[in-house]
């Protein structure tokens, strides 16, 4: 396991991207919830943010590709509107404990 960052660098509702042994992810936080995915459009093979930590659609409840529009259910990287549909986003297996979030890559 690798250490993210602390449970506090990423409030409810928010995203946040990170490049941890050369691979760009980004992490999002829903209800409580963490979800890790790599930062790589299916479609394009490009990141998704539209500035640095921004992966979230205006209403911040789906993932959107910056480059395209396409949308991504949080919960599990599906593609369910744009170029990409049916696609998936590469999720990224983490934990939180009292120390912060942890992935498994």
């Amino acid at each position: 396991m690798k250490f993210l960052c602390a449970s506090t660098e990423l409030a409810d509702a928010s995203s946040r991207g990170f490049e941890i042994d050369g691979q760009k992810l980004f992490a999002v936080r829903r209800a409580g919830q963490v979800y890790v995915y790599v930062n790589r459009c299916p479609h394009r093979g490009v990141g998704l943010e539209w500035t640095p930590d921004q992966f979230l659609d205006p209403s911040n409840s789906l993932i959107q590709c910056a480059t395209h529009g396409a949308l991504f259910l949080i919960e599990n990287g599906e593609c369910v509107a744009g170029p990409c549909a049916g696609q998936s986003l590469k999720r990224i297996d983490c934990r939180e404990d009292a120390q912060g979030l942890w992935i498994s890559l």
